[in-house]
């Protein structure tokens, strides 16, 4: 089977995502750290906001692809229970989507509209030049936030299962 834009979303995503959750563990393990106070630089969102965004990202580009309603999420999580739960729940979503459903979705026209701007790509660009880079950068930050506050963190924890 050739590689296509499943393979090259869901299951990094996925994989991804899992790493998130490790992450997570290792800062609630650590305490003493607020996920909806801990932030890298006084102008930067939180690392709670950091979890939803990540998980929006993640669950969207896949029912976009697929062409799904996206789940709606509150935002309400503020512990690391609750976020680890909304991080597989992202997982679990992901792992439902169908193969099949993304056949072409390369060239799906994906509009997202924001408050300021709106940004319009094919699938192909859409995963490759927003979703990736997105989701990986806000997995980074909460990974970049709980480090800066002395949680033990390596790069396989954020990797996710490198051999050594």
């Amino acid at each position: 089977m050739a590689y296509d834009i499943y393979d090259a979303s869901i299951p990094p995503l996925i994989h991804m995502l899992g790493s998130l959750s490790t992450i997570l563990s290792k800062g609630e393990a650590h305490g003493g750290i607020d996920p909806a106070e801990a932030r890298l630089a006084p102008d930067m969102l939180p690392l709670k906001n950091q979890v939803y965004i990540a998980t929006d990202g993640a669950k969207g580009c896949g029912a976009r692809l697929a062409g799904v309603d996206i789940p709606k999420y509150e935002d309400t999580e503020a512990t690391y229970p609750e976020l680890k739960v909304r991080v597989a729940k992202t997982i679990a979503f992901l792992k439902t989507l169908d193969r099949k459903s993304f056949a072409g979705a390369e060239n799906k026209e994906i509009v997202l509209k924001f408050p300021n701007t709106t940004l319009e790509y094919n699938g192909r660009d859409y995963v490759g030049n927003f979703v990736m880079p997105n989701t990986f950068f806000h997995i980074t930050t909460v990974y970049g936030i709980l480090r800066n506050r002395g949680v033990k963190l390596g790069k396989n924890d954020y990797l996710g299962g490198l051999k050594e």
